[in-house]
């Protein structure tokens, strides 16, 4: 519920060097550039000279035209677009937006409304989109104000015959995808790899990734969900992707100081306020990146409590991280576990 620049990477890419690989093999490729407000990283192996010349202009290309659907940073971007219509009409959407927001709308049923989409005038006016950062903490009649203007039920996607279409019922609702666009973004980059004919990669863009294959070394790809804490690089828990998405959503590096308070950057669509408990890192693996990374800030709105029990209800590989007192202690969910590494074999 947060423009990706103010979400930084919880996951740690396991390279090489940690997972003990002969020094005699050839290492992978790796290109990166920037998007969506964040970076885009792609580690793949076993490429043509032809491939590795033109994978990252292929890549950037797609992540662009990506963006200019989806950015709300963008006036010119699609959906920029139908959230400045005031037209209650159905609006042609694409095949792409379409199956985003319908992943987040799906979503945002089952956790009840904690992932909303429509939340961006909240996060507006809590300073987390394209508007500044306030100077005084939002009265409750603004924050009231602002949420006369969400909600998903104001929101229609019709698939018809002569293609898709969005709906909204009020004229101001704002329709906000950076909490799922680096997971659908990471999701289109697999696709370009496989349309490439590469397979063996993993691909990420901001906190999204998923992989496919092994790297070079014969291993399978590993990433490790980061401790919650300030210093880079120390793993909580290593995990094998075996093919799939994973994103981490977490509280304890996005915020800002307001009239003596801690902001987060995550914010409850049914208080209007910013989170305020004691989950501080949710990470979920999924069959794809987009289905990730819908979870994850769901999640993290709901809590510990009723994360772990829509875990347990939804069947969801899930690993959350909460803090008692001074310490943090995770969690994870029997589907989580089967895709933990264990200390022998890393």
């Amino acid at each position: 519920m947060v423009h990706p620049t103010f979400r930084l990477t919880l996951l740690l890419i396991l390279c090489c060097s940690l997972l003990g690989c002969d020094s005699a093999t050839k290492p992978d490729q790796v290109f990166q550039g920037k998007t969506m407000g964040t970076v885009w990283r792609v580690t793949v192996g076993g490429l043509t000279q032809e491939q590795a010349k033109q994978l990252p202009e292929l890549i950037q290309h797609q992540l662009d035209q990506d963006d200019q659907e989806l950015s709300t940073w963008k006036k010119d971007s699609w959906l920029s677009r139908f959230n400045q219509n005031p037209s209650l009409s159905p609006q042609p959407v694409s095949d792409n937006v379409a199956a985003i927001i319908s992943s987040a709308m799906n979503v945002g049923r089952a956790t009840e409304g904690a992932m909303d989409i429509t939340v961006g005038p909240l996060v507006n006016l809590w300073g987390f989109g394209p508007n500044a950062l306030p100077t005084h903490t939002p009265t409750d009649q603004q924050i009231a104000t602002a949420r006369e203007k969400i909600g998903l039920a104001h929101l229609t996607l019709s698939e018809t015959a002569n293609g898709n279409f969005l709906r909204k019922d009020i004229p101001d609702l704002y329709v906000d995808l950076s909490t799922v666009g680096e997971g659908f973004a990471a999701d289109h980059l697999a696709r370009l790899m496989e349309q490439q004919g590469v397979r063996n990669y993993l691909v990420s863009v901001g906190g999204a990734l998923i992989s496919r294959g092994q790297h070079q070394a014969g291993h399978s790809w590993r990433v490790a969900v980061q401790k919650p804490t300030d210093k880079l690089n120390q793993a909580q828990v290593v995990v094998d992707l075996q093919g799939h998405g994973i994103s981490t959503s977490g509280d304890y590096r996005n915020y800002y100081e307001l009239d003596g308070k801690r902001i987060s950057h995550i914010i409850d669509p049914n208080s209007g306020r910013p989170i305020n408990h004691h989950l501080v890192s949710a990470t979920v693996i999924a069959t794809t990146a987009l289905e990730a990374d819908a979870w994850d800030t769901g999640l993290m709105v709901l809590g510990t409590d009723k994360a772990k029990a829509l875990a347990l209800r939804h069947h969801l590989a899930v690993y959350l991280i909460t803090k008692q007192g001074d310490n943090f202690v995770g969690w994870a969910s029997p589907t989580f576990k089967t895709f933990i590494v264990d200390d022998s074999d890393r």
